[in-house]
């Protein structure tokens, strides 16, 4: 059975974080940092997902995830988001985790995880 989220559009959620974020000091321009981070998006593709109501699934199968994003953890609605299956679920959760730091005053730089180093150094 397909979850509800998946099919809700970003777009109806968006105004939901940002007034979450703007209750505790932080501003929309900060959500639209994390998202584009998360994603891989610009500032133009992300407001065309959102202009053209793409749903959670359509907006996440468009998405370049950041490989920082396996960095997320941590618990968003009694779930661990690095235990979570399904994977449009968990970049869900990832979303909604980022959202949640910048809320509670964490330093940007520590909310946008720093790239994973190569697991090998290239040899010549």
């Amino acid at each position: 059975m397909e979850h509800r989220i998946f099919t809700t559009t970003v777009a109806s959620v968006y105004p939901l974080y940002v007034a979450k974020l703007e209750r505790k000091g932080r501003t929309q321009a900060e959500l639209d940092e994390v998202i584009r981070w998360l994603t891989g998006f610009d500032e133009a593709r992300l407001q065309r997902e959102l202009d053209e109501g793409a749903t959670f699934e359509e907006f996440f199968a468009d998405a370049d995830l950041n490989p920082g994003a396996s960095l997320i953890t941590g618990v968003v609605c009694g779930v661990k988001v690095q235990e979570i299956e399904d994977p449009l679920m968990q970049r869900i959760r990832y979303l909604d985790k980022l959202v949640d730091e910048l809320a509670k005053g964490k330093p940007m730089e520590k909310v946008l995880r720093p790239p994973l180093p190569d697991p090998l150094p290239k040899t010549v």
